[in-house]
C-alpha cells in the first residue's frame, strides 16, 4: 500500500498462505512500523504475537531451499523485504516481492540481491516462519471495509438526475434502434424503386432523429458533469473528513507522496463511478436491443459476433494480472516521485545554499526515470493488447461482411437488410469496446478502492462510538504517573521512563536538559501525538485518553519546534480556526508577541500574504507568528518548545516580559534550551535520558550544583 509496508505486506503473506486474513494495519502495528519501515526484529516480534514460531538466521544458499520451512521472509538488497515462496529449488526461487509481484531469479542473480553486503559470500537473512495453533485462533480482520456500495450511496444522492440520464439512455437507444429500418427502407423501398420522395421522406426523419439525439446528449452530458462534480467533491471532502480525525502519530509513518496518490485515486474512483458506469449502463442497454434486432434479421451473424466478443474480452483478461501488477509499481514510483518533487520546490534554498544542485536534480530524474521506465512498460503491454484485440475484432467484422454479402448473393437477405446489419454490427461494437473498457477500469478502481480501505480501516483518533468526557474536570492540575514512552520500531529504548510529575494548575513548569532527553516528547504527549504508552496522565483524576481529543486541544495553545505557516494571509496564520478574525484580538496578540510593528509594516497590513507564495519572513518573525497564534487562541494550557530559541535577546526579553502577565492563572509549560527564559517558573524540571534527575527553583537548583547547574552556568555566567 506503502513505500515502507514491505515487512508488514511479507507476513500478511504468509499469514494468508495457512488460511488466516488479517489486515495489514493490525501487521503494521504488531511490526511497530515507522517512517524508515519495519527492522526483522519489528517482523520478528508481530509474527511471534499473532501465533508463528520464528528464527532469524544466516543462512546459505542450499540451506535456504532444502532445509528451512517456506514461505519464509529474506532481507533483500539491505532495505527491503520479499517472500521465498515454496517452489524454491536448487536453480531458481521464485520471489513474492510486494513492491513488483512474482519474479523468479535464477540461484547466482538472487544471491546478488539476498547476500548483498557480504561479498564472495553464499548467505544471506532469513526469518523463518511455522504457524503454531495459536495462528488460527486469532480474530479475522474485523475492520469495517469500503466497498461498491460504499462508493454508489454517493450516486445514490443523486437518484433524480440519475433517473433523468437512464430515461435520456433509454430514449437514445430507441432513436438508435429506428437508424437501421429507415437504412434498409431507403435502400429496399426507395433506390430500388426509385421513388425520390420516399428517400427525402426517410432522409429528413433521420436528420430530425439526429438532432433529436444531439439535444439528448447535451442534456445528458450536463446531467453526468454536474454528478460528477458533486461526487468528486464530495468523496474528496470525506477522505479529508477521514484524514483529520486520525491520530496524529499517523502522519510519522505516512510519506507525502503516499498521501497525494491517495487523492488521485479518488479521482480514478469519481471516473469510474460517474463516467464509465454509467455509460456501461447505455452501452448495456444498446447492446441488448440491438442484439435482439440482429437475432431477427440473421442468428447466424449474432453467433459469429457473440464468439468474436468474447474471444476478445478473453484476449483482453489476460492482461488483468500484468496491469495490477504495473499499478502497484506505478503507485510506488509517483508516490517518490511526488515526494522527490516537493523537496525540490521547499528545499530549494538549502540545495543552492549546499551546492547540491547536481545530486538534488539527479535524485528527482532518477524517479523520473523510473516513472517513465514503468509508464513505458504500461504503455507495451496497452500496444500488445490492443495489437491482439484489433485482429480480433476486425476479424469478426470481415468475417461477418464475407457472410451477410454471400447471403445477398444467395437471395437470403436483400441489399437494404445487408447496409442495416453492417450498422446494427457497428452499433454493437461499441458498446462492446465500451464494456470491455469499463472491466479495465472497475480493476483500476478495484486497486484505488484497496488502498483507500486502508485509511478508511484506521480507527479515529476518537471514535463517535465510545464515551469520552466532553469538558475539562474542575480540578485540571496534570499529572504523570510512572509514564515510559517508546517510539515505534523494534529495538528502540524508551524515550520517557517512569516519569512521575505533577504540573500545577494556573502555575508555569519549566523542562530542561540536554538535547535527546525527551523534553518535546512529553510535550507531544500532553498534545496526545502518541497514546501508546505504560503508566498515564491525568488531569486532575481524569485520564487524559478519557478527554475528547477536540476538546482538550481547544484548551490548548502550543507553539511547537516544527510550526508551519501557512500560504494565507497574516490574520488568518494567526486566527487559524476562525473564518473572520477578530482584530482587537489580532493586535493584542500581536503585542504581546512583540510583531505589531513588523505586520503594520506589511504592505497590506494583516492582509498581506506570506508563506511560500507571499512575503517571506524571518525565523525569528516566524516564531514570534507563532507566538501570536497560541495567544490569539486564549487557551488554558499553553506548550512552548523552544519559542524564543530563533530571537535575538532585546526581542526575547521583551515577549518574556509580555507573556508574564499573559500566563497568570493558565497552566504553561515551557520547553528550552536558553535558560534565561524559564529562570522565573514556578516549578523547574530537569530531564536527562528520559529520567527526572532534578526539580526545584532556579535558585535552589543552582545551590544544588548539580545538573541543572551545568547548563546554566555559561548562559548566566556564574563561574566556577
Amino acid at each position: 500500500m506503502d513505500a515502507m509496508d514491505c515487512g508488514p505486506a511479507c507476513l500478511r503473506m504468509i499469514v494468508m498462505f495457512y488460511g488466516v486474513h488479517l489486515s495489514l494495519d493490525h501487521l503494521r502495528q504488531k511490526a511497530a512500523i515507522g517512517k524508515d519501515g519495519v527492522s526483522v526484529l519489528g517482523i520478528n516480534e508481530a509474527a511471534q504475537e499473532i501465533g508463528f514460531r520464528t528464527r532469524a538466521v544466516a543462512l546459505t544458499y542450499d540451506q535456504l531451499v532444502k532445509e528451512a520451512p517456506l514461505p519464509c521472509i529474506v532481507h533483500w538488497n539491505q532495505n527491503h523485504f520479499v517472500v521465498v515462496t515454496p517452489t524454491a529449488n536448487s536453480k531458481k526461487v521464485v520471489v513474492a516481492d510486494p513492491g513488483k509481484g512474482m519474479i523468479t531469479y535464477p540461484r547466482e542473480e538472487f544471491l546478488q540481491h539476498w547476500s548483498s553486503g557480504n561479498i564472495g559470500m553464499e548467505t544471506g537473512i532469513a526469518l523463518l516462519l511455522e504457524p503454531t495453533p495459536d495462528l488460527y485462533r486469532q480474530p479475522e480482520d474485523a475492520v469495517q471495509r469500503i466497498g461498491w456500495s460504499f462508493l454508489l450511496e454517493y450516486l445514490w444522492q443523486y437518484k433524480g438526475y440519475l433517473l433523468q440520464v437512464g430515461m435520456s439512455l433509454l430514449l437514445a437507444a430507441g432513436l438508435q434502434l429506428v437508424f437501421p429500418f429507415l437504412t434498409q427502407s431507403i435502400v429496399d423501398n426507395g433506390i430500388a424503386v426509385r421513388n425520390l420522395n420516399f428517400i427525402y421522406l426517410v432522409l429528413g426523419a433521420q436528420f430530425a432523429l439526429f438532432l433529436g439525439k444531439a439535444v439528448i446528449e447535451l442534456l445528458r452530458s450536463r446531467l453526468l458533469l454536474y454528478i460528477s462534480t458533486h461526487v468528486n467533491v464530495a468523496l474528496l471532502s470525506d477522505f479529508w473528513i477521514k484524514m483529520m480525525k486520525l491520530p496524529l502519530s499517523f502522519y510519522d509513518t505516512k510519506l507525502t507522496g503516499d498521501i497525494l496518490q491517495r487523492v488521485n485515486d479518488h479521482r480514478r474512483i469519481e471516473t469510474f463511478l460517474t463516467g464509465s458506469t454509467l455509460n456501461v449502463f447505455f452501452s448495456f442497454i444498446s447492446l441488448l436491443i440491438f442484439s435482439i434486432v440482429l437475432l431477427i434479421y440473421n442468428w447466424q451473424v449474432f453467433a459469429i459476433f457473440a464468439t468474436g466478443s468474447l474471444l476478445y474480452f478473453g484476449w483482453i483478461k489476460l492482461f488483468f494480472r500484468q496491469r495490477r501488477n504495473l499499478d502497484h509499481k506505478r503507485f510506488e514510483a509517483a508516490a517518490r516521485e511526488n515526494s522527490t518533487t516537493m523537496q525540490l520546490i521547499l528545499g530549494m534554498q538549502e540545495i543552492k545554499i549546499n551546492n547540491a544542485e547536481n545530486i538534488r536534480r539527479w535524485e528527482w530524474e532518477n524517479a523520473q526515470a523510473k516513472l517513465f521506465k514503468l509508464n513505458f512498460k504500461n504503455l507495451s503491454l496497452n500496444q500488445y493488447q490492443q495489437a491482439g484485440a484489433l485482429f480480433i475484432n476486425e476479424g469478426k467484422n470481415i468475417l461477418i461482411t464475407f457472410f451477410v454479402a454471400k447471403a445477398v448473393l444467395d437471395g437470403q437477405l436483400t441489399l437494404g437488410a445487408m447496409l442495416a446489419v453492417q450498422y446494427i454490427i457497428g452499433q454493437m461494437n461499441s458498446p462492446v469496446e465500451q464494456l470491455i473498457s469499463f472491466s479495465q477500469q472497475a480493476q483500476e478502481a478495484k486497486m484505488s478502492l484497496e488502498r483507500l480501505n486502508e485509511i478508511h480501516g484506521i480507527p479515529d483518533e476518537s471514535p463517535a462510538d465510545k464515551p469520552y468526557i466532553k469538558e475539562l474536570p474542575e480540578q485540571r492540575s496534570i499529572h504523570f504517573n510512572n509514564l515510559t514512552f517508546t517510539y515505534a520500531g523494534a529495538m528502540n529504548e524508551p524515550i520517557l521512563k517512569d516519569i512521575q510529575l505533577s504540573i500545577p494548575q494556573g502555575k508555569v513548569t519549566a523542562i530542561v536538559g540536554m538535547s535527546g532527553s525527551g523534553k518535546t516528547t512529553l510535550l507531544k504527549l500532553l498534545l496526545r501525538f502518541y497514546e501508546k504508552y505504560t503508566g498515564d496522565i491525568r488531569v486532575g483524576d481524569t485520564n487524559l485518553q478519557h478527554i475528547s481529543a477536540p476538546i482538550w486541544r481547544s484548551s490548548c495553545g502550543a507553539v511547537m519546534q516544527d510550526g508551519f505557516i501557512f500560504n494565507d494571509t497574516v490574520a488568518r496564520n494567526i486566527a487559524v480556526s476562525e473564518e473572520m478574525p477578530d482584530y482587537k484580538k489580532l493586535v493584542h496578540a500581536c503585542k504581546v508577541a512583540n510583531i505589531l510593528s513588523f505586520v503594520e509594516s506589511l504592505p497590506l497590513s494583516f492582509n498581506t500574504i506570506i508563506g511560500h507564495e507571499g512575503t517571506g519572513i524571518s525565523q525569528g518573525q516566524r516564531q514570534r507568528l507563532l507566538i501570536a497564534r497560541a495567544v490569539y487562541k486564549d487557551p488554558e494550557y499553553i506548550f512552548f518548545d523552544e519559542a524564543t530559541n530563533a530571537l535575538d535577546a532585546n526581542n526575547e526579553r521583551m515577549i518574556m516580559n509580555n507573556l508574564q502577565d499573559f500566563f497568570k492563572e493558565r497552566t504553561v509549560v515551557v520547553v528550552a534550551h536558553r535558560l534565561s527564559t524559564v529562570r522565573n517558573a514556578d516549578h523547574i524540571i530537569v530531564l536527562n535520558k528520559g529520567m527526572i534527575v532534578e526539580r526545584g527553583l532556579h535558585e535552589e537548583l543552582v545551590l544544588q550544583q548539580g545538573q541543572y547547574y551545568q547548563l546554566v552556568k555559561n548562559q548566566l555566567e556564574l563561574g566556577n
